[in-house]
């Protein structure tokens, strides 16, 4: 693809002529009970966010103001977080932010693959008259410009664009979707998480992996879809169906996820994982994260709860409410306390002599007194019990019940304690 400079009114034109459907129907089955109750996209993150949030921000922030949520897997939680948070668009402005649940308009089946996710959504795409579709996957963490995507599909006359990731080939291996390219981006295979992923032509130690996100021209994108859903043998997925179906007769092109954001480095995150969605909030707390939620030019917007500031109390030698080199969101209260290395969510209380360490907390968590906790996730809602020890011994934390990582982070939940279980 050519070097581009476009213009802010080209750019304005694109998005303007741009409709964004968010898949968030994934189930997160590799969180095990951190998505019994959830879906992976209503899933909490930083301190106060939610893994929606950052999509539906790119959204905002690149100016496309017309987006769709496709929902499925437990999405109460997440159409709850949605309309509260997001809500306030107003559709005679052109703008919106709308719920799209399985609703068996075109077959009796609910979503059943990617693909399908759209192609059930035909009429409503249709009704917005967009130039452009983008579909965007709701389950990563990831700062992204669409405009510099969107302009890269323009100019090129691509039929398709497929953002990627530059990833090492052993890290693709069989968890991502790989494209191969010509010296140009045109996509010339594509493989869905392949064992022996094909390397990049001048770089034999990288490739170029899916990040599920992708821009069509929107006649193009309804032809391929009516013609998958005629095929009786289809998955009705873009990785595994459309995109092999159409990059030898179609112009198909992969566009490298740069940053856009000064000097940073591209940042995007999986966080489909107990040990990665641990690692990802655990890195926030550098001095210079990766992922700047400070930066005032591409905010990440949320539903923001009225709670009062975090609190901090007693400043006796035995016993002295702190948090070092960690978040602490509103209304936590610290009392008596050490807090280290942990992400605390909103309304999380912490007792006397207690212990957090490298923790991530979920909101309305209360530790009683007299806890040692380190290299743990509590989820939302949970009481431990006063003089509990968490994550100091991996055969103890299993036998009351408790699941222990293979990276040795140990994830507590209500139901795990015995307390009623359905906090989303």
């Amino acid at each position: 693809m050519p070097n581009i400079s476009p213009s802010p009114r080209y750019i304005s034109n694109l998005t303007r002529d741009t409709y964004a459907l968010i898949l968030a129907g994934g189930r997160g089955s590799r969180l095990h009970e951190l998505t019994d109750w959830r879906a992976k996209p209503s899933l909490y993150f930083g301190g106060k966010f939610r893994i929606i949030d950052f999509p539906l921000s790119n959204c905002v922030n690149s100016g496309i103001r017309r987006i769709g949520v496709v929902t499925q897997y437990k999405s109460h939680s997440l159409i709850r977080h949605v309309m509260r948070g997001w809500g306030h668009f107003k559709k005679e402005l052109g703008e919106s932010v709308e719920i799209l649940p399985a609703s068996q308009r075109y077959s009796e089946s609910w979503y059943q693959g990617t693909a399908d996710a759209v192609f059930q959504n035909i009429d409503i795409i249709r009704h917005e008259l967009p130039k452009y579709v983008m579909i965007l996957s709701g389950d990563h963490v990831y700062r992204m410009d669409y405009a510099g995507l969107l302009a890269a599909h323009a100019e090129s006359g691509a039929d398709m664009t497929v953002s990627c990731l530059e990833v090492p080939v052993a890290e693709a291996a069989g968890a991502f979707g790989v494209v191969e390219v010509d010296g140009n981006n045109k996509i010339l295979g594509f493989e869905e998480k392949p064992e022996l992923p094909k390397h990049l032509p001048d770089n034999p130690e990288n490739c170029l992996a899916s990040m599920g996100n992708y821009v069509f021209n929107t006649e193009f994108l309804f032809e391929q879809l009516k013609k998958d859903a005629m095929n009786e043998s289809s998955d009705r997925d873009f990785g595994k169906d459309i995109i092999p179906s159409i990059i030898q007769d179609h112009q198909v092109y992969a566009h490298p996820f740069k940053s856009g954001f000064t000097d940073e480095e591209a940042y995007w995150r999986d966080v489909g994982t107990l040990d990665s969605f641990w690692q990802a909030n655990m890195e926030l707390l550098s001095p210079t994260p990766a992922l700047n939620l400070y930066d005032a030019k591409w905010p990440i917007w949320t539903f923001q709860e009225q709670l009062p500031p975090a609190k901090f109390v007693f400043d006796d030698d035995d016993r002295r409410g702190m948090a070092l080199d960690s978040i602490v969101s509103g209304g936590c209260i610290i009392s008596g306390a050490t807090v280290r290395r942990s992400v605390l969510f909103n309304e999380v209380q912490v007792c006397s002599y207690s212990s957090v360490e490298n923790a991530v907390v979920l909101p309305d968590v209360v530790v009683l007194r007299n806890c040692q906790i380190k290299n743990a996730i509590l989820d939302r809602g949970c009481i431990i019990p006063e003089g509990t020890v968490i994550g100091h011994n991996h055969d103890h934390d299993r036998a009351r019940g408790f699941r222990v990582s293979e990276g040795g982070i140990t994830l507590v939940t209500r139901d795990m304690l015995g307390l009623p279980v359905g906090y989303e």
